[in-house]
């Protein structure tokens, strides 16, 4: 069992809830959106006052329903982000532009393009896990292109990435834009040889593993061993897909290693650093 979520606007003047669904709803706040930043004169100046007043009047009481009893939260806001001792200039981006942001991701999924933003946790990597797979199974002979800009983060997250971009059928090309550290530039690496870019201003970074422990020591030294573990694997991985001698790659992983776009072409994490998208994103062939 889980929450559940029941969304009703009540009005202070009266006791009667009104039930909303989402369609009209969203009706009513973009009709609201249109009349308090449309500059508005004479009668329609009255619509807009009351427009305020009825951002005003509204408030919204969400009711999370749990399976030991119920929890009623109510919050006064008013539509679109601005409060009740707020002018309109003072609020923020309507939701709608959340939705047009989201319509945009989704469009870039139906061309086969997914991201890989922000740190990499497991929550992350599950929606890339699922992404990659749906992809794979939709067409497995087209490519899968994913950007990555991201600091790094959770050993084992990327790893579900890494062992499910091996895992499927179709080639997954990786571009680097802003910043591919730690673990998200082990996934950078990890894209199909001689399809794996970075746009002329990226960094790239590199290091060991990092890991803290507390505790017993039978337990430090079980965690110890785990972070000497990750560590072996990584590297012989990463001397496997740039190239490197191994103990090249453990030598340089031992400080933080900061490469741009041409360095991390020339160690051979991409291959290619973009400059022309018509000629640098074409298929090469590489030779055995």
């Amino acid at each position: 069992m889980g929450w559940g979520l029941k969304l009703s606007c009540v009005s202070d003047s009266s006791d009667r809830q009104l039930v909303l669904d989402k369609r009209e709803r969203d009706s009513r706040m973009a009709a609201i959106a249109m009349a308090t930043t449309t500059p508005l004169m004479g009668s329609a100046a009255k619509s807009n006052k009351s427009s305020l007043q009825l951002q005003q009047r509204f408030r919204f009481r969400l009711s999370l329903k749990s399976p030991v009893g119920t929890r009623t939260r109510t919050r006064t806001r008013a539509l679109f982000g601005v409060q009740a001792n707020q002018s309109p200039k003072d609020k923020g981006p309507p939701p709608f532009l959340f939705d047009r942001f989201q319509g945009v991701i989704d469009q870039l999924f139906h061309h086969r393009i997914i991201r890989l933003g922000g740190p990499v946790e497991d929550d992350v990597a599950n929606i890339l896990v699922s992404q990659l797979l749906y992809l794979d199974a939709l067409d497995p002979s087209k490519d899968i292109v994913m950007y990555i800009n991201s600091p790094g983060g959770s050993v084992t997250a990327g790893m579900a990435i890494f062992d499910t971009m091996k895992h499927i059928r179709a080639d997954v090309s990786t571009v680097c834009v802003g910043l591919a550290a730690s673990m998200a530039a082990f996934i950078l690496s990890a894209g199909t040889k001689g399809k794996r870019f970075s746009l002329p201003n990226a960094r790239i970074m590199i290091h060991q593993p990092l890991g803290g422990t507390q505790g017993s020591q039978s337990d430090m030294e079980i965690q110890c061993n785990e972070v000497l573990h990750h560590r072996a694997v990584l590297s012989g991985y990463l001397a496997y897909n740039t190239g490197q001698p191994l103990e090249k790659i453990i030598e340089d992983t031992d400080r933080d290693f900061f490469m741009s776009a041409k360095e991390a072409k020339e160690y051979g994490i991409v291959d290619d650093v973009i400059t022309n998208p018509l000629k640098s994103l074409q298929p090469q062939t590489i030779s055995n």
